[in-house]
């Protein structure tokens, strides 16, 4: 049923939340995850990979996580910097109860989780940081990468792991042909890191939450 599939905005899978240990190498989250949400048993091995090998913001400003699932990518962030705002977004509702709830009990008071349309037209983000939902075609995930990178303040950067048979090398390819000059970071065990930077249009006009972070 279309409803169970993690991308969906009320999965019609029961409730079963079960608490998860995400350890990396500089700190170790107590979580929550739930069914029907994305790799609810465990860290999945492309999120750990991104965690692990994608560098810090390269300027300051607020970061965000496109599909963020239960949370790990935008608790560890904020976690790591507990003085800038991190933006949580996912299309599933049970997803952001859970960012919330995680982050509550992290005493994160820096997350802000939301559906895509809650987040101010007019935030601009320095960092992203991104396991893309790949499975939701390709057509789609273009559309969503569209939309989120043309939110990049002028100097950010989006760092996005995705393995290579899911199409990494192609998305690189498109990402470059339509305006965002990508690079590829690091391979680890068929997950490349890609580092995308803003079209030269993109962050033009208001850069709110830069200044705010301070």
């Amino acid at each position: 049923m279309s409803g169970s599939h993690y991308f969906s905005g009320a999965p019609d899978v029961a409730s079963e939340r079960r608490p998860i240990t995400v350890t990396l190498p500089d700190l170790t989250l107590e979580l929550s995850t739930d069914a029907g949400v994305f790799s609810r048993s465990r860290l999945d091995p492309g999120t750990r990979i991104l965690l692990e090998q994608a560098p810090p913001p390269r300027v300051r400003g607020p970061i965000l996580d496109i599909g963020c699932g239960y949370g790990p990518i935008a608790l560890t962030w904020a976690s790591r910097r507990k003085r800038l705002p991190v933006w949580a977004v996912d299309v599933n509702g049970r997803a952001l109860d859970l960012v919330r709830d995680n982050a509550e009990s992290l005493g994160l008071g820096n997350v802000h989780a939301a559906l895509p349309e809650e987040v101010p037209a007019e935030l601009r983000f320095a960092a992203i940081y991104s396991n893309p939902p790949i499975r939701i075609g390709k057509a789609a995930l273009r559309g969503l990468l569209e939309q989120w990178l043309d939110r990049l303040t002028p100097d950010g950067s989006a760092f996005l792991v995705v393995q290579k048979h899911l199409g990494s090398d192609s998305l690189q390819k498109w990402l470059n042909e339509h305006g965002w000059p990508t690079t590829r970071l690091t391979s680890v065990n068929g997950f490349r890191i890609l580092e995308a930077r803003p079209r030269p249009t993109a962050g033009e006009g208001p850069e709110s939450g830069r200044g705010t972070t301070s």
